[in-house]
This record gives C-alpha cells, sequence and structure tokens, in this order.
C-alpha cells in the first residue's frame, strides 16, 4: 500500500467526554497511538462531552445530539417535540460529520450492550446513524475492541445488531462479546477479540514493597435495564454490603482508600464515608477518598494500594492493568471475561445482593495468596498490552495506509 499524499482525517466516536473516566480511558489511548504512528492524522470527535474532549484532550469535538444545544426543560410536550426533531436532525448532522472523515473510531467500551440502563433512541440509535452513514458516504468505521451483551429490548437490540452489521471493521474486548455479536445474527468470521483498550495505557511507577492500603471502588449501582423496578433494593442492598466490608477493614486496623469511575459515584462514597462515621462517632478513620476525573487519576491513586475490591469496570480494568489482585463484584459478563483473563475467576462476587460474610471470606483468600496471583496478574496484562499494540498499528495501516516518510505533526481538525 502506498503512503496517501494528504494527511488522513480521522474522527472518534463515543460516550466520551461525559464523566466515565473508562470510556475516555479508551479514547486517551488509542490517541496517544494515532499521535505516536500518524502524527500527519488530523482529528476530531463526535462525542457526549465535546467541551471536556477539547479541554483535556486538545482535540476538537462536536455534540453527538442536538438535543443538548436546546438547554430547554426536559419534560413536558414542547421538550418531547422537540426532542423528537432532533433526533431527526442528528441523522443530517451524523452524516455531515461522517463524510469528513477517512476514518471513524469508536473506540472501545461497551457500545454494543445495555448492560447499565439504556433507551434505543439514545447512544444505540447514535451509533446506527454512524454506521449507517459510514455505508453512505464511504467512510470506513470502524468498531475497535467493543464490548457487547445480552440485549433484551427488541429495538434496541436491532439498532445495536444493524450497527454492527454495517460497520466496516469490527474486533471485541473478549470472546464473550464476540459470541454476543454471532448470536444476533452478525457474520463475525474473521474479526479479532483482542482486549479492553485501556490496557494499551502507559503503566504508573509502584512503590517497591506492600503498603497495607486496600483499595475499594464504589458505583452507584443500581441494576441494569430490566431491574428499574428493584433499582432501590439493588443499591441499598449493595451499599449496605460495601459499607459493612470497609467497615470491617477499618475495623481491623487497615488504611482504605476509595475510588470511583464515574462522577455518578461521588455521591455512593460520600454515603458511605457518612454511615461509617455515623457507626464510629468520635473515632478518627483510616479512610481516604480522593478527587478522580480521569484515568490518571486513578491509576495514581492506585498505584500504591496491595489489593483492589471494585465494581465499576474500569476500576477493575485499571487495577489488573497495574498487576493489582483483585476482587470483582460482578454486574455483568464483562467483568467476569476480564477477571477470567487475568486468572482471578475465583474472586468474583455477585453485585446484585452481595453476601457480606463471603465477601469477606473471598478478601482474606485475596489476600493471603496476594503475592503470586500479583505476579500471575502482570504477566497477563503485560500480554494484553502487546497484543493491542500490535492490533492498533495494524489498523491504522488498513484504514489510513501507509506512514509517509516525514510529515509535519497535525493534531486537530481545520
Amino acid at each position: 500500500m502506498t503512503p496517501r499524499s494528504t494527511p488522513p482525517r480521522v474522527g472518534l466516536f463515543g460516550l466520551l467526554g461525559g464523566g466515565n473516566i473508562g470510556n475516555d480511558g479508551s479514547m486517551e489511548a488509542v490517541l496517544a497511538h494515532l499521535r505516536a504512528e500518524r502524527p500527519d492524522a488530523v482529528l476530531d470527535c463526535f462525542c457526549s462531552g465535546p467541551e471536556h474532549v477539547t479541554e483535556h484532550y486538545g482535540v476538537p469535538a462536536t455534540p453527538m445530539h442536538q438535543w443538548a444545544s436546546y438547554r430547554l426543560e426536559r419534560r413536558g410536550p414542547a421538550a418531547a417535540a422537540l426532542k423528537a426533531l432532533g433526533k431527526v436532525v442528528d441523522a443530517g448532522r451524523t452524516l455531515a460529520w461522517v463524510r469528513r472523515h477517512d476514518a471513524v473510531v469508536v473506540p472501545g467500551t461497551g457500545v454494543l450492550e445495555a448492560t447499565l440502563p439504556v433507551r434505543p433512541w439514545g447512544f444505540p440509535y447514535a451509533l446506527f446513524l454512524l454506521c449507517l452513514s459510514g455505508r453512505l458516504t464511504g467512510t470506513r468505521v470502524a468498531l475497535l475492541d467493543v464490548g457487547a451483551e445480552v440485549i433484551d429490548s427488541a429495538t434496541t437490540r436491532a439498532m445495536v445488531r444493524w450497527a454492527a452489521r454495517l460497520a466496516h471493521h469490527r474486533s471485541f474486548r473478549d470472546e464473550h462479546s464476540r459470541r454476543v455479536v454471532r448470536d444476533m445474527g452478525v457474520d463475525v468470521r474473521g474479526d479479532e477479540v483482542g482486549a479492553d483498550l485501556t490496557f494499551a495505557l502507559p503503566l504508573a511507577v509502584a512503590p517497591a514493597g506492600p503498603t497495607g492500603i486496600v483499595g475499594v471502588g464504589l458505583m452507584a449501582w443500581s441494576g441494569g435495564s430490566g431491574d428499574r423496578r428493584r433499582a432501590q433494593e439493588i443499591h441499598d442492598s449493595y451499599l449496605a454490603t460495601m459499607t459493612d466490608f470497609v467497615g470491617r477493614l477499618v475495623d481491623d486496623g487497615r488504611r482504605v482508600r476509595l475510588f470511583v469511575g464515574d462522577a455518578l459515584d461521588d455521591a455512593v462514597v460520600a454515603r458511605v464515608l457518612a454511615d461509617l462515621r455515623a457507626d464510629r462517632p468520635g473515632r478518627e478513620l483510616s479512610v481516604e477518598a480522593g478527587s478522580i476525573r480521569s484515568l490518571d487519576d486513578l491509576v495514581r491513586q492506585m498505584s500504591d494500594v496491595d489489593t483492589v475490591v471494585a465494581t465499576r469496570y474500569h476500576n477493575i480494568v485499571a487495577a489488573l492493568r497495574l498487576g493489582k489482585p483483585t476482587l470483582a463484584l460482578s454486574y455483568s459478563p464483562k467483568s467476569d471475561a476480564v477477571m477470567a483473563e487475568m486468572g482471578l475467576a475465583e474472586f468474583c462476587h455477585p453485585a446484585h445482593f452481595p453476601d457480606p460474610d463471603r465477601l469477606a471470606a473471598q478478601f482474606a483468600e485475596l489476600e493471603a495468596r496476594r503475592e503470586q496471583l500479583g505476579r500471575v496478574v502482570a504477566a497477563r496484562a503485560a500480554a494484553a498490552a502487546d497484543r493491542l499494540h500490535r492490533q492498533l498499528s495494524g489498523l491504522c495501516r488498513d484504514l489510513l495506509g501507509e506512514r509517509p516518510a516525514a510529515v509535519p505533526r497535525i493534531d486537530s481538525a481545520a
């Protein structure tokens, strides 16, 4: 393949910049690779948080939904009418944005799932418009190492199925996701299984020896799309168990550091801290909770903990990338899959109505085997990182052609 004579225009698409640090970490991994291998590429985003993406990553960005520009109350007949109009306008906006690019990359994340509550006319519709626009304009759309899950809603499932069929390139972060998409009726023969893209990010420097700190990742967990009627019950059970677990650590004299993975999780951290203080009046609690607004923040705060207990998927992945023995409160097969790949299948615990005593027993076993498990996790995480770098290099060549011998660096769209 001969080098291009003009700089390629590459778009990134997804729920990026909206407060979920795992989503942003996946984008960051792709941005870093593009900037290293194709510094001539002109980059921009079509996403849910354009202001954040531009401010923090230096990439021009366009809001994914026309509705976001109306800035009106979201209830009542007028709001409903404007929202419906916005969906029509979004079709034209998406087509116009896609046609300006040589390739569009959807960088990882669970774009083919509905594990957490999602409406079909939200992101699934936006993803369908993207892939359809790619076919209509000839722009190559790549779903890169994405996650998928069985979807109960027929409308959402249809949107996701057609998006997957229309994409020019598909790869999956685990074999489970590939199998789910195959069972939806999509031909996945030849589609590659990679890993979660955040495994491609550089490692933080960890301390030489144990520190005694336990990391606990909390989540605003209240079930998935099929659990709306029991959402409060699920949330209360999860909150009670995690408060009990952290309380046991504190009572045993352990230092605890609390993590989040989304801005929504801050309220859960505040509630756990408040309940711990109420149950232990006058005591100085050995619990800390620093501000986390990016994957870099999370990795820095995780770097010196000995073990991690986490719920949100990208808290789990970040811990594994750092080689930390990890116990996952799993709310989805994606958590089970990555834990099994890293040699920790026995250290999964259900996030639905978790059992405090069993959770404590699993944690005790994790700590007893900490050194041996840490070596296994570190080796497997390094292998996943190597696999991703090879995959990303191949995708760059396939989508954009060979890199010119010498090009000026251009980081953003004109």
